[in-house]
């Protein structure tokens, strides 16, 4: 167990249990690419609220989040009724912007399906513009580094997009 400064706060965060539906099911008989990310942004949803970004802080504050890049690694098949789970950890944020990391696994065996790396924006919503984090959010984000910080980078963080090059 890692020593933490607050508890409530997991590490890593892991979602809900997810189960893979039948119309997400692609004519390889696989899940199909686009529902990675639903699953991927379900689990951020939940992590959100509970850092106090979820649907209420863009009703009562009028700002949300958007993301601006992301990278998706698909490492290993799931198929229909798959039970799944999200483990994201924050990497690393500062006054407009998050950098998260994401491993769908297998709920029950373990095993990491893929994996998702994102950097999100902080975005007023009224005036449509990247805008700082206000200071109650700031120490949120602050208790989920603190939480985070004890775990290892994750594998495959920070690759790019890329042909090998050739050798020889």
């Amino acid at each position: 167990m890692l020593d933490r400064a607050d508890p409530a706060i997991p590490a890593p965060f892991v979602s809900s249990l997810m189960r893979i539906e039948p119309a997400w099911i692609d004519f390889n008989g696989h899940l199909n690419m686009a529902y990675y990310n639903v699953l991927f942004d379900q689990a951020i949803d939940e992590l959100y609220r509970l850092i106090g970004l979820g649907p209420e802080y863009l009703k009562d504050r009028g700002h949300s989040t958007m993301v601006a890049e992301m990278h998706v690694q698909y490492l290993r098949e799931v198929h229909e009724d798959t039970p799944v789970q999200v483990r994201c950890r924050l990497l690393a944020y500062d006054a407009k912007r998050i950098h998260l990391f994401e491993e769908l696994v297998h709920a029950t065996e373990g095993w990491v399906s893929a994996t998702c790396e994102t950097m999100t924006l902080h975005v007023d919503m009224t005036a449509k513009k990247v805008t700082p984090w206000p200071a109650d959010v700031m120490s949120a984000l602050e208790r989920l580094q603190k939480a985070h910080a004890g775990l290892p980078v994750p594998e495959g963080a920070g690759r790019r997009v890329a042909m090998p090059e050739k050798r020889g």
